[in-house]
């Protein structure tokens, strides 16, 4: 047969599968006519029943929590999350259908483990050479509908990497990794069906997808760092809070400025008094830029620790303290302009009325570091220029109604953050 082609059909009579059935067993009892290359496609159901992972759960949500690692999407209660196994889908895989009332089917342990025993199973059965891959339905961002998808392999080329290849017109092929294992799932599961009572299928005709490989399913699991799609709207505002860190040390490696004017355009959708718009951010993007302020600033320090009668040693302390600005490879300087601010000739309400344009410049530096822990940017805002404004402004060139709220040191973390202690939310509420 051509490797152009190949042909998919669904293998009948394996019956009910119970806990402790030998997989490969029953399905070389069907005489299925296997030959070496071919790829064996087996739904998860039945891998779960003969593994015993029914559980008895009175309620389905208990189960799915026992099953869940991470959250990823919530609406109603319909949830998208990561499993044990990795997985990223509805429910966390916990299946209460086609199982008897009072119980919920959970996914294989290890769906990569169960592809090499059926593989292994059948080899010692009927002496072939084939690939097994453990399928599972998935829905996909973006995308109506639902597929099977790989998620459990053995023997089978999971991926096929075509990067450093050529297309047809010569192009070279910089970003194509073809999920091999996934086109086979979806290719059987259009023969197997959802109610047909055919959960094995068969594909032949593609024996170069099959080879002795480590790599099993979780290969396809796309890692977090890779990954734009990790989190839903709501949980992902959530994550960019959680992971909002004051970071004290950075790497040399480059700050993209469009993530940081993406940032600037979150921090300017901060709610404000009067429809006014009372930030501007400053973006030191060089060097030069940075050591010039923060060179005019370290010596406008050192006058006030000297009028403050502070000895020289103890000065030199405080100065090196202050280096976590110096080290950041980007800084920005959020200012404040109360333009639009109301004039009541009263110095109580003049007083509150400024307080306001403050809380509004501060809850535009919180979105703005939100947002650029959303960009995997760390960051640390520091209040020091607002203790020079004067000298701020004069080397920044900045105009005199530009109030300085201190300066946001900008980079690529050094290292893990550390465990945050957790604050018990009920500490700070009071109701009334």
């Amino acid at each position: 047969m051509s490797p152009a082609s190949y042909r998919v059909w669904a293998l009948p009579g394996l019956g009910e599968i119970r806990p402790g059935d030998n997989l490969a067993k029953l399905i070389a009892a069907t005489s299925p006519g296997l030959a070496d290359g071919d790829v064996l496609l087996v739904t998860s159901k039945i891998v779960s029943k003969a593994e015993g992972r029914s559980v008895e759960a009175a309620d389905r949500e208990a189960a799915i929590d026992a099953e869940t690692v991470r959250v990823v999407a919530r609406r109603g209660t319909l949830r998208i999350v990561e499993n044990r196994q990795g997985l990223v889908m509805a429910a966390a895989g916990v299946d209460a259908s086609n199982t008897p009332a009072g119980t919920v089917l959970l996914l294989p342990e290890d769906p990569d483990a169960s592809a090499l025993a059926i593989r292994e199973g059948l080899r010692d059965e009927l002496g072939v050479d084939v690939g097994v891959i453990v399928t599972d339905t998935f829905g996909r961002p973006w995308r109506a509908g639902l597929t099977d998808v790989a998620i459990g392999a053995a023997g089978v080329r999971v991926l096929d990497d075509l990067r450093g290849g050529m297309d047809a017109h010569g192009n070279p092929l910089g970003a194509t990794v073809v999920a091999t294992a996934d086109e086979l799932a979806a290719a059987g599961d259009l023969v197997k069906g959802k109610t047909s009572g055919l959960p094995v299928a068969v594909v032949r005709g593609l024996a170069h997808v099959v080879a002795d490989t480590d790599d099993g399913a979780r290969a396809l699991i796309r890692g977090a760092a890779d990954d734009m799609f990790r989190l839903g709207t709501s949980e992902a505002v959530r994550e960019a809070v959680t992971l909002r860190r004051t970071v004290r040390e950075f790497t040399d490696e480059p700050v993209d400025g469009g993530a940081v004017r993406r940032a600037v355009a979150a921090a300017v959708t901060a709610p404000a008094p009067h429809h006014t718009t009372p930030w501007r951010f400053v973006l030191l993007e060089s060097a030069t830029s940075r050591l010039r302020l923060l060179d005019a600033m370290r010596d406008a320090w050192i006058a006030d620790l000297r009028r403050d009668g502070k000895s020289e040693e103890s000065i030199a302390a405080r100065v090196r303290r202050g280096d976590i600005l110096r080290n950041a490879p980007y800084l920005a300087v959020p200012c404040l302009v109360t333009e639009g601010a109301h004039t009541y000739g009263d110095e109580r309400r003049d007083a509150a009325e400024r307080e306001m344009f403050v809380v509004a410049a501060g809850a535009g530096v919180q979105n703005f570091l939100v947002a650029l822990a959303g960009e995997r940017l760390g960051s640390a805002w520091v209040s020091s220029t607002m203790f020079c404004r004067d000298v701020v402004r004069e080397v920044l060139s900045l105009p005199e109604t530009w109030d300085p709220m201190g300066a946001v040191a900008i980079g690529h973390a050094a290292g893990a953050a550390k465990t945050r202690a957790r604050r018990e939310p009920s500490a700070f509420i009071e109701v009334r």
